[in-house]
């Protein structure tokens, strides 16, 4: 599928199952459809929804990649 055919909805479907199916976190599930698909991280930054942003910053926070502030959230450099 095509990068520019890709809804942010589909995307994170497509994160979410690959996640299930193959046992990994959402972080790592991003990384590894970025490497499966030959395209940089930086690309699907805008096709990244707020809920799956929120599952990647607690992956993140769980593996001590971000750290968190006094409320205890952690913060990606994702808008």
């Amino acid at each position: 599928m095509s990068l520019f055919k890709i809804t942010p909805k589909t995307f994170s479907l497509q994160i979410e199952q690959m996640a299930v199916e193959k046992g990994i976190n959402h972080l790592d599930a991003v990384t590894h459809y970025c490497e499966s698909n030959e395209i940089e991280i930086e690309t699907v930054a805008k096709l990244i929804t707020k809920a799956l942003k929120s599952k990647i910053e607690a992956n993140a926070r769980e593996l001590r990649l971000i750290s968190s502030d006094v409320e205890g959230k952690g913060k990606l450099p994702i808008d």
